[in-house]
């Protein structure tokens, strides 16, 4: 299972931005699909996460601002990010926990990352 992340970019203080993940490859079931992020010098961080079914859960910090989405018949997740400020920036990495087959058990993947800049 391959994830590619796209839709990262530079934008200013107060912009959106849409980033995306898609899932490729022998996939039978995707469950959770999460976002998280790094800044520089930081420790990874969940930013939000969202069930097959669509429950959602979102870090404190990205609350009223960001909005997780996926499309299952696509395989892919969606960050919806809006009033972004300088501590935003970071990469941004998807990970997705997906089995192969219907006897497989849950394997966790990561995307390469998608750089977010916020400019002030």
């Amino acid at each position: 299972v391959q994830l590619v992340e796209s839709g990262g970019g530079l934008v200013e203080t107060g912009g959106s931005l849409r980033l995306s993940c898609v899932a490729s490859g022998i996939i039978f079931r995707i469950s959770n699909m999460d976002w998280y992020r790094q800044a520089p010098g930081k420790r990874r961080e969940l930013v939000a996460s969202i069930s097959r079914p669509g429950l959602t859960n979102y870090a404190d910090f990205v609350k009223g601002r960001f909005t997780i989405s996926r499309d299952n018949a696509k395989n892919t997740v969606y960050l919806q990010m809006s009033s972004l400020t300088p501590e935003d920036t970071a990469v941004c990495y998807c990970r997705a926990s997906a089995r192969e087959n219907i006897l497989s058990s849950s394997v966790t993947y990561w995307g390469q990352g998608t750089q977010v800049t916020v400019s002030s």
